[in-house]
């Protein structure tokens, strides 16, 4: 059975890119969300088994929003996926439950690592 992921970014070319990614893998996007406010609003309703969460997004930024998530779902598992990524982010990140963190720009084997890794 595969896996549903909740992709969070507000860049177009970047679900794209997941999309292309996931084929034919384990994976299957289950939703797409361009804001922290729509990924918090449709958690519940979608129930993902995993989140990829942009960070820098218009109005909440992917940091807030997972805050929330993992407050309200505390067994959420989400995956940063960012290029703006310094010590301080990887700190925050990690002291919210975020599971994983991937750089962009990000390359299939490198991403499917990670998703393993958070989904133990």
């Amino acid at each position: 059975m595969s896996k549903r992921i909740m992709v969070v970014d507000d860049s177009r070319l970047v679900r794209v890119q997941l999309g292309d990614i996931l084929e034919g893998t384990d994976y299957e996007i289950a939703a797409y969300c361009r804001s922290g406010e729509d990924a918090i609003a449709q958690y519940e309703e979608v129930n993902p088994d995993l989140v990829t969460m942009d960070i820098i997004m218009h109005e909440m930024d992917g940091l807030d929003a997972s805050e929330i998530i993992l407050k309200q779902h505390p067994d959420a598992r989400i995956v940063m996926i960012s290029s703006l990524a310094y010590d301080d982010t990887y700190e925050r990140a990690k002291s919210i439950g975020v599971k994983g963190f991937v750089d962009k720009p990000f390359h299939k084997e490198k991403l499917l690592e990670v998703f393993e890794q958070a989904l133990r």
